[in-house]
């Protein structure tokens, strides 16, 4: 790994849409929790396999589907070892962190098919009247909205960890939820609302204590901050291809084998069979159980790219690096008169969500956006989070290994004359 980012020019030469203007000024893209860049690293991975090995997987003898078989395993390893997994692990590849989790709510809430197939009643739902399901109110609505429903198809009841009048969560919070009706506790690696990172190992560790399925939504930490899996009491985390310099559409579900063998299959089709006959099927083993249709294989080399080139740069150099940015951001937003940021004692964390007093996030965005500012405004897909700790919509900066603290001044300034602006 390396230990200190490149120089500006090489950044730039890294990721050639950075050089652009935008508003007549360079852009400086602070979006990054929505969707990172992609650095050409990543962008010749894709072309070469699109123009040198394009082809469909596991169903051909001819050379060019070996050896895009062949890539796309290797792109899976590559990846297991990026989140260090272990022998109990597998990955499936799915479109990005809501599929993932769509897939582990409803692949838990859904009665399944005989194991090996055969005529029988269906297997019962692994969710039951009774049982408890545990989130936190931190949740981006992918690790909400699913299991809201997977109460409402199940019987089960939804439980909630509120945070602090700060946004913080504490474990001693989720201790009084954790029953020996708990099957299931889901959390985030960091509030993308907010950039509150919560002591997700601690509360983890506490939900497997009691029995329960753990599940991580690691979207928003993979592109600094990778959990590694093999130390955590997580069962089934995901994460999204592009939040972490990669292409979008491709992200994973990787977790135990025995928590992955759980889940029915949601995408029924090519690929997932082992065998077929008119009235009944056998699933295949994992992975490809879980993985129907035609596969984003292209995705999937582009993605392995992406964990290549953030273990090239080095996990340590970009983790400290987003950090004393969005500690520089934090600190200034919170002197200007007015303005008010979330989880102000985050740590770990590259996104500064802030509110300012009588203006409204979407006129700060286009004023910041007429000076060549890319941020985002409104719920970030957080709104019972946002509607607790901000009363309403925010204005939300993130960071990545190409951003400068001049982009930081940049913002301060631009927010500073907005607010001049528009009050």
């Amino acid at each position: 790994m390396g230990d200190r980012l490149p120089s500006g020019d090489a950044m730039t030469s890294a990721f050639p849409v950075l050089a652009q203007q935008v508003g007549g000024r360079p852009l400086a893209y602070l979006d990054n929790a929505a969707t990172t860049q992609m650095p050409l690293q990543v962008l010749d991975a894709m072309r070469r396999f699109d123009t040198h090995d394009r082809a469909n997987i596991h169903r051909g003898v001819h050379t060019l589907s070996q050896r895009a078989t062949d890539a796309h395993e290797a792109a899976r390893a590559r990846l297991k070892a990026f989140v260090g997994a272990d022998e109990r692990h597998e990955l499936v590849f799915t479109s990005g962190t809501t599929e993932s989790l769509n897939l582990v709510a409803q692949g838990l809430s859904l009665p399944g098919m005989p194991s090996g197939g055969g005529e029988g009643a269906l297997q019962p739902a692994w969710l039951r009247p009774g049982d408890e399901i545990v989130v936190s109110a931190l949740e981006h609505h992918a690790n909400l909205v699913p299991w809201q429903l997977a109460t409402r198809r199940s019987g089960a009841r939804l439980r909630v960890v509120q945070p602090d009048a700060e946004g913080r969560l504490a474990p001693e919070a989720l201790a009084p939820l954790l029953t020996p009706r708990t099957r299931v506790f889901a959390l985030t690696a960091c509030a993308n609302g907010s950039g509150e990172r919560p002591p997700y190992e601690a509360m983890l560790a506490m939900a497997r204590d009691a029995g329960a399925l753990t599940v991580l939504d690691a979207a928003q930490a993979m592109a600094h901050e990778v959990p590694a899996l093999a130390s955590l009491a997580c069962d089934l985390m995901a994460f999204s291809g592009h939040k972490m310099y990669g292409p979008m559409g491709i992200g994973a579900l990787v977790g135990r084998r025995d928590a992955l063998d759980r889940l029915v299959p949601l995408r029924l089709g090519g690929d997932m069979v082992e065998w077929v006959s008119q009235t009944d099927a056998g699933f295949a083993e994992l992975p490809q159980r879980l993985e129907g249709g035609t596969p984003n294989v292209c995705g999937a080399i582009g993605l392995a790219a992406a964990a290549q080139f953030i273990d090239g740069v080095g996990r340590d150099a970009i983790a400290a690096h987003v950090e004393a940015l969005r500690e520089h951001a934090a600190a200034a937003l919170s002197a200007l008169p007015g303005v008010r940021v979330l989880a102000r004692h985050a740590h770990g964390s590259a996104i500064v969500s802030f509110v300012v007093d009588d203006v409204h996030p979407h006129d700060i965005g286009t004023v910041l956006d007429g000076r060549g500012i890319a941020v985002r405004t409104g719920w970030h897909c957080a709104q019972p989070l946002l509607e607790r700790v901000a009363h309403g919509p925010t204005t939300r900066a993130s960071f990545a290994l190409y951003n400068t603290h001049d982009e930081v001044e940049r913002l301060v300034e631009g927010v500073a004359a907005a607010v001049e602006m528009l009050r």
